[in-house]
């Protein structure tokens, strides 16, 4: 099959379509994911083509509809779950982390619970606060939870696919500002493991790493620094429970630099157990401190100011240049 350009919000479509043409025990549940398809149309078509009794519309209540899918799960089927925004997803956290998450290892192994939790999330939507916040961290310091967050539309599609198929329960954070950037498909192909770090720009002097929303930003400020000599590395940590450290350490033992950018807040944030971890490993090949690039410690702000707020190209290469300065 050739590879065809799709959006992020048409490969989440596909991936969700493949799987349950693949499975008659997958669901996708959530609310207004049926009739409407969705508030970004992530869902579009679906509930039309498979039912609504696969594709179901649920009550405005995301303790219930988590509460409900680990129900589901436990009955042999695999619901994907879909939180509106992000911020929506705490009167649901309870379930997620008391339950869902410990549930294998209370059980000693014997119960899975396949089920997967997108969640839309990050700003640059001219949304307010509950509707583009950045909550990864909370979920991966949870023990029994994946957390992972695509970039592109490859990614979309196949990490969604493999996120279905995991008898883990999987956290699946999707970009909402990168819902309609285009990249490239190819259903034919033998995708990466779920957890891998991947390379999607080669360099020498200084080491980026970023996730989700924040590995585009990172390629512009690679190729805004090549016109002043730099060399930049990028690389797209793809997720953050686990997270590939042994790819991380691997570049910064050819560059001796990194930054790690996100737009979560960076007080205590995924880029803090990467900084500490990679000073620990790489300790004798770092030529200056890790600096880490985020969001601030504050409530997220009204649409105006969230440009202020959110991480963007100077601010990365701000860091880019002290981190260089040593």
């Amino acid at each position: 099959m050739a590879a065809e350009k799709l959006s992020v919000v048409k490969a989440i479509n596909a991936s969700l379509r493949t799987a349950l043409e693949n499975d008659p025990k997958v669901l996708v549940m959530g609310e207004d994911v049926g009739k409407l398809g969705g508030v970004f149309r992530v869902t579009e078509g679906l509930q039309k083509d498979f039912g609504e009794d696969r594709v179901i519309d649920t009550p405005l209540a995301e303790s219930g509809i988590v509460g409900t899918a680990i129900g589901l799960a436990l009955r042999g089927y695999r619901p994907v779950v879909e939180i509106q925004f992000d911020g929506f997803v705490f009167p649901a956290y309870d379930q997620i982390v008391t339950q869902l998450a410990k549930m294998h290892a209370r059980a000693l192994g014997k119960i899975k619970l396949p089920v997967v939790i997108r969640i839309p999330y990050g700003g640059a939507i001219g949304a307010v606060e509950h509707h583009s916040e950045s909550p990864e961290a909370l979920f991966a310091h949870v023990a029994g939870l994946k957390v992972v967050s695509p970039s592109n539309a490859s990614d979309a599609y196949w990490m969604l696919q493999q996120a279905i198929q995991s008898d883990d329960p999987v956290i699946y954070f999707e970009p909402k500002r990168r819902y309609h950037d285009k990249s490239e498909l190819d259903r034919s192909a033998i995708p990466a493991p779920l957890h891998a770090a991947r390379t999607v720009r080669r360099g020498t002097d200084l080491t980026l790493v970023a996730y989700g929303p924040m590995v585009k930003t990172c390629l512009e400020a690679a190729a805004a620094a090549e016109e002043e000599g730099k060399s930049l590395e990028v690389l797209d940590l793809r997720s953050m429970s686990p997270v590939d450290f042994d790819a991380i350490q691997a570049s910064v033992e050819r560059t001796g630099r990194l930054v790690v950018v996100h737009e979560a807040p960076v007080f205590l944030g995924t880029g803090a157990e990467i900084a500490a971890r990679i000073t620990e490993r790489c300790f004798y090949h770092l030529e200056a401190p890790v600096l880490r690039v985020g969001g601030y410690h504050a409530p997220y702000p009204p649409s105006r100011l969230e440009d202020e707020y959110l991480p963007g190209l100077d601010r990365v290469l701000d860091a880019v240049d002290r981190a260089l300065a040593y």
